[in-house]
């Protein structure tokens, strides 16, 4: 019966948890030169905020849970060549699939980014792994799930806010944006269900798949959202760009330091 509360309590917070994927609802009602203006701030906003999660977030977790630094770099490097090889997979269907249509065509289309799938692929990691911990926490008592549900809370507003931000610059309109977001954030409650099946330890497990998300937001921030940045010409609107850039590192990294998780 105990176990059972337990679990109530785990899925209910993940719940919890997964509804903060919808704060990109406010967004519908924008007109679309403000959500342009929006995007502007939330691309720079984005790429830091997923880099910090990286560096300030994840890959200190991965160390304390898997304990090896080696192992931990192995499958931090497995997540950053996986996405490579992602993302490779998705410009060749892509080419493939569209690489004869007519210019007009092409032109209609509204295209969606690449980066955009890889960004819903790795948020889904890292909120199934959120519910993983959430839930582990409460089967160690109550009051270490709610202080970690709390942490966890903290951490993932301001990244959701770039994920929606992320998801509707690469093309997805702003249902479809909120629609992935809350499905890739539902994954937190597949990872609650999931620690209740385990009786043994498993932060080992859980400890590599952190390094491989880890990899994986790096390669995004690096090779994909920062691009992004660059091609802004204006010198005063790039100056903008990274200094909004720093606050996403700067918050995420403040957060762990407040609410460590």
């Amino acid at each position: 019966m105990q176990k059972i509360l337990e679990l109530i309590y785990a899925l209910s917070a993940t719940i919890v948890v997964s509804l903060l994927s919808l704060v990109g609802v406010f967004a519908l009602s924008l007109s679309e030169r403000a959500l342009d203006r929006f995007l502007f701030v939330l691309l720079s906003f984005s790429a830091g905020s997923i880099l910090g999660a990286a560096y300030f977030d994840l890959l200190p977790e991965a160390v304390e849970m898997g304990g090896d630094t080696s192992f931990v770099v192995l499958f931090l490097t497995a997540g950053f060549l996986g996405f490579f090889f992602l993302e490779r997979f998705i410009y060749w269907y892509h080419g493939h699939i569209h690489g004869h249509e007519a210019p007009s065509q092409v032109d209609k289309r509204v295209t969606v980014k690449r980066f955009v799938y890889l960004n819903v692929l790795g948020d889904g990691v890292h909120n199934f792994l959120d519910g993983m911990v959430i839930a582990a926490s409460f089967f160690l008592d109550l009051t270490v799930g709610l202080v970690a549900t709390t942490a966890v809370i903290f951490h993932e507003l301001p990244q959701e806010i770039g994920d929606f931000g992320v998801l509707v610059y690469g093309g997805f309109t702003r249902r479809r944006a909120l629609l992935f977001n809350f499905v890739s954030a539902l994954t937190a409650v597949a990872g609650a269900v999931l620690s209740s099946f385990f009786s043994v330890n498993i932060e080992n497990f859980v400890g590599s798949l952190v390094a491989f998300a880890a990899g994986g937001f790096i390669y995004l921030a690096a090779s994909e959202l920062i691009p992004e940045m660059q091609r802004e010409k204006d010198f005063m609107k790039s100056v903008v760009q990274f200094v909004l850039f720093i606050c996403g590192l700067v918050l995420i990294w403040s957060l762990g330091v407040v609410f460590p998780a």
